[in-house]
């Protein structure tokens, strides 16, 4: 089996190649990135590319599954344009071109709260791209939502620690348990055991409840 990942560098992507280098039945890697990966392996072909000029990789993107898993923040963006490029633009271009030329499955990290028509930005942008990914060919698509993420320590801000420190203290006296904060290997596990599983529904989202248990 062959697979496509982009985000290889972000937490859960980390932790999709790690997953991904240990499955038996997956034999070739093909990663997308903007930088290189800090880990080598026979089994990954790594792409070092403008995400922008995708078009140019077009008769390479080829495979059984995509793991999509690209994003960032409004902070490291720098702007709205530039983050809606990278977590809606990058992303549904290439799953385009991965769903015309045949590849079966699509696993989208998409977000909490995605809503096409959300009066916020960063939901609004995770929405439109569910809902435009949901009009290509795949014949499977799975869109994972997951709320806070527990990133690893070596790339988790302040903020983050500050943050999963209060939903925890919530949570252990019953409060907002369905946003729980989810670590990325948990994400990352359930996106590659869904992946490999045959589904009745061509179209399954997974929210946080779904992803833990």
């Amino acid at each position: 089996m062959k697979v496509i990942v982009i985000g290889a560098t972000g937490a859960t992507g980390r932790e999709l190649i790690k997953i991904l280098l240990q499955n038996s039945v997956v034999k070739h890697i093909l990663v997308f990135t903007r930088k290189k990966l800090d880990v080598s392996s026979p089994k990954l072909d790594v792409q070092v590319i403008n995400f922008a000029e995708i078009d140019k990789y077009r008769n390479i993107i080829k495979g059984d599954i995509l793991f999509s898993a690209l994003g960032t923040t409004l902070k490291d963006a720098k702007s709205k344009t530039k983050q809606f490029e990278v977590d809606y633009t990058y992303q549904y271009n290439l799953a385009k071109i991965s769903s015309e030329n045949n590849v079966k499955t699509l696993s989208l990290v998409s977000s909490s709260g995605a809503n096409e028509n959300s009066l916020f930005f960063y939901p609004k942008i995770k929405g439109l791209l569910e809902s435009s990914v949901k009009q290509l060919s795949f014949e499977n698509i799975q869109i994972y939502q997951p709320p806070f993420l527990i990133r690893q320590s070596d790339v988790m801000r302040s903020n983050e620690k500050i943050g999963i420190f209060i939903f925890k203290a919530l949570n252990s006296v019953g409060i907002l348990n369905s946003l729980r904060p989810l670590p990325v290997a948990k994400l990352a596990e359930k996106m590659v055991n869904e992946s490999l599983k045959k589904h009745p529904q061509r179209v399954m989202v997974f929210e946080n409840k779904d992803i833990i248990n």
